[in-house]
């Protein structure tokens, strides 16, 4: 058995066993599922997971009339732990058993618990770096299976750092420095911020208007050689298709980077059982000894219908998962369009234009399944490549 069936079946037995305990206790104390235990001053200590299982057929041709290739596999294996106390900290350790990388491992403090007002939220550790809309999402929310062209290519990821956000009915603030990840990749530092204006902020009414920015100053390291190696950057995509290793587009390698300056746009549009969400996208890389700068961008569209009722729910400046609707759960229909241009100053990375057609059954609050056609049409120099992607997820998380 695979490691993470026999993990994932241990989880599903531990309502079995907290049931098995004293009854008296475990309605105290502890919840029968998600596996939880809440201590006598309010503290709580949860488990958290979030696993996904994927499948990929390819039909068209990438470059070169070279086909890629059908595929299943575990997309994501994300277990670990909360502990928090309301109004005062949370903290969450994550790791994804897949990649086997550290996902958010961070501590966030509430600052009225700290200095008697409230100023916002404090965070330290690793974590999401405040840079758009759909790279700031939880990966168990995404409406689509995979992010789009441009969040690919452009959003930074997870690093280690300090953070501060600062949020009301009616806007939201979001600003942090940050080093390098738990991996111990990524020298350097960036400072970012994200800024979000929300006029209507109701249940099934939000109109999200934002904008963000950050600088990263990356720096050179020393590798198993002792060998000085300076800072460099690639920029490139996969088709929006998980298990494929193929990148139609692909800046290269850019060497002697000095500092990359990213940019976005964003904005969120919910009515009832509508939406509507769109970024911008933009980076720029300056480099040393002379060498040319180098700037791409790329943006998405979407649009989602809720056939059974309901509306995405939106907090915290992101979305989540619509709540099922009565016992047959929740139907979503969605469609997007996402372009990505890395054609410039002299390189020829590529361009590439996705059209993805999907559908969301969310069975109920821990059970998600999804289904994802993606036709991609994409150019770089004299070539061209038009494969189709057919995919299909099954997702627990809790």
């Amino acid at each position: 058995m695979k490691p993470v069936s026999a993990l994932t079946l241990a989880l599903l037995a531990l309502p079995a066993c907290a049931a098995a305990q004293d009854a008296g206790s475990a309605a105290a104390h502890g919840s029968i599922w998600p596996p939880k235990y809440t201590f006598g001053n309010g503290t709580e200590l949860a488990a958290t997971g979030n696993f996904g299982y994927d499948f990929n057929a390819f039909s068209g041709n990438g470059y070169g009339n070279a086909a890629l290739d059908d595929d299943h596999d575990w997309r994501r294996r994300e277990f670990g732990l909360t502990l928090k106390r309301k109004g005062v900290y949370d903290f969450v350790a994550v790791f994804d058993f897949q990649p086997k990388t550290w996902s958010d491992v961070a501590l966030r403090l509430e600052s009225k618990a700290l200095l008697g007002r409230d100023a916002g939220r404090f965070r330290i550790g690793q974590m999401k770096l405040p840079l758009g809309f759909e790279g700031n999402t939880s990966t168990r929310n995404g409406s689509l299976m995979e992010n789009s062209l441009p969040t690919q290519a452009f959003y930074q990821g997870r690093r280690i750092g300090v953070d501060w956000a600062f949020e009301r009915p009616r806007y939201l603030l979001n600003a942090g420095y940050y080093g390098q990840d738990l991996q111990g990749n990524n020298n350097g530092s960036t400072a970012a911020a994200r800024a979000a204006w929300i006029p209507f902020n109701a249940a099934g009414q939000v109109l999200h208007l934002g904008v963000s920015a950050s600088e990263e100053r990356p720096e050179s390291e020393i590798n198993g050689l002792g060998v000085r190696v300076l800072p460099s950057v690639r920029w490139r995509a996969k088709p929006e298709a998980s298990l494929t290793a193929v990148r139609l587009v692909d800046s290269g390698t850019l060497t002697q980077v000095d500092r990359i300056r990213r940019s976005g746009l964003e904005a969120l549009w919910i009515r009832g059982p509508y939406s509507l969400q769109g970024e911008y996208l933009r980076q720029r890389t300056q480099r040393d000894a002379g060498l040319p700068s180098y700037s791409a961008d790329g943006f998405y569209l979407f649009g989602s219908w809720l056939l059974t009722g309901g509306s995405r729910p939106y907090s915290g400046g992101n979305v989540g998962n619509p709540k099922p609707a009565g016992k047959h759960g929740a139907l979503e229909l969605l469609a997007r369009y996402s372009s990505i241009d890395l054609d410039s100053d002299g390189i020829a990375g590529g361009r590439q234009r996705n059209w993805t057609l999907g559908a969301n059954w969310y069975l109920h609050q821990n059970f998600k399944f999804q289904a994802n056609y993606v036709r991609v049409d994409a150019e770089r120099g004299q070539a061209s490549a038009d494969p189709h992607a057919f995919e299909l997820r099954g997702q627990f998380s809790f």
